[in-house]
């Protein structure tokens, strides 16, 4: 498949209901085993892809090899990469465009993009992200790729589990409507575990909706449930690699 049948099949592979499960790699040979599983799509995590370079996650990895690793991966496999971008590595709409044209030039079909003001407090409002999701379709229109621009929102991340509800679910989905209108794909809530507000972002999504697995997370067959669409392994996978190898490395030292 070239870039545009890639992307238009992993765009396919999100179905309410039986999401697509995204165990996250972070280089070419991690993406490689992945594959090797049975993976459907590649998608990288940005923390894991730093971590891996001993950078800590927040854009503090240089963008250019965040988009370098992504090519390498992209020609590692045969699957659709999708690249965890983080905030673009920019504020203006000009500047993301830019940047995003060089993402989509190293073969990846879409990307995550958050709303989290990066090295700054909170979110940046609903208005000025739409611009910036807005930014990103039209490059990638530009470009002639159908890319997938999952619309990432920091609301859950950013405020303790006890302070999820309902006000709060309300304000996500002012957003998926916000982005779905600017031309996002989908609409990732990491960080929301509770199945009844879960439940309710599913609902009221016009988009497709990303969920996150992370300790006390329901599983994925009630996720399906619960109606997600898509299921990330963010950094979990990163984390369980590098302590297997710890333990295997105090056996050999023993």
């Amino acid at each position: 498949m070239n870039q545009t049948e890639k992307a238009r099949a992993f765009a396919g592979l999100h179905i309410p209901g039986n999401p697509i499960i995204l165990f996250n790699a972070w280089d070419a040979g991690s993406a490689k085993a992945v594959a090797d599983a049975g993976a459907k799509a590649i998608a990288t995590g940005s923390w894991s892809v730093a971590a891996a370079q001993g950078f800590t996650d927040a854009e503090a990895l240089p963008m250019e090899f965040a988009i370098a690793n992504a090519a390498r991966i992209a020609a590692a496999v045969e699957l659709p990469v999708t690249l965890d971008f983080e905030g673009g590595y920019a504020i203006e709409p000009g500047t993301l465009a830019a940047n995003f044209g060089r993402v989509l030039s190293a073969g990846v079909i879409g990307c995550n993009f958050e709303d989290q003001r990066i090295g700054g407090e909170g979110l940046h409002p609903v208005r000025d992200q739409a611009r910036r999701v807005e930014a990103l379709r039209r490059e990638a229109e530009r470009a002639g790729i159908p890319a997938f621009i999952n619309a990432r929102t920091d609301i859950f991340l950013k405020a303790k589990p006890e302070a999820h509800d309902n006000a709060a679910v309300d304000h996500a989905l002012e957003r998926a409507r916000a982005y779905a209108d600017a031309g996002a794909s989908g609409f990732f809530v990491p960080g929301l575990a509770d199945e009844r507000l879960l439940a309710r972002v599913c609902e009221g999504s016009p988009l497709p909706v990303n969920a996150m697995m992370f300790a006390g997370m329901p599983d994925k067959k009630r996720l399906a449930e619960l109606g997600v669409a898509r299921i990330s392994h963010g950094p979990g996978p990163y984390r369980q690699a590098m302590a297997a190898l710890t333990e295997m490395a105090r056996a050999a030292f023993a």
